[in-house]
């Protein structure tokens, strides 16, 4: 469990830097946001990757994060603007399992 908050901690604060430096989208806020939704994906990613969790259980738990993120995203902005936490959540899920499916015992935690 340290590991994988030092991983959305890691993830939140590295995607916070790039978004605000290098894209200097206007909106602080926003931009933390879409650190939190990037951090979060590899914390999540790194706890679930255990064989412990069955599949439909990394599915379900993944989408119910990706539930709270636009829920939270629509309350605190709009639909339009917290859909993007989607996207970057998925895609930092999916390239998380890519890589580990690279390795011989298929996870990124050894």
């Amino acid at each position: 469990m340290k590991k994988a908050l030092m991983y959305f901690a890691l993830g939140t604060v590295l995607s916070f830097l790039i978004n605000y430096f290098f894209y200097s989208s206007e909106n602080v806020g926003l931009d933390i946001y879409y650190a939190l939704a990037f951090g979060i994906a590899w914390g999540i990613a790194y706890y679930l990757d255990t064989p412990n969790f069955t599949l439909p259980q990394k599915l379900g738990i993944s989408f119910s994060a990706m539930a709270v993120l636009v829920l939270i995203g629509t309350l605190v902005f709009s639909l339009e603007l917290a859909i993007p936490s989607i996207l970057k959540f998925s895609t930092v899920f999916v390239a998380y399992y890519l890589i580990a499916s690279f390795r011989a015992n298929k996870s990124l935690r050894r």
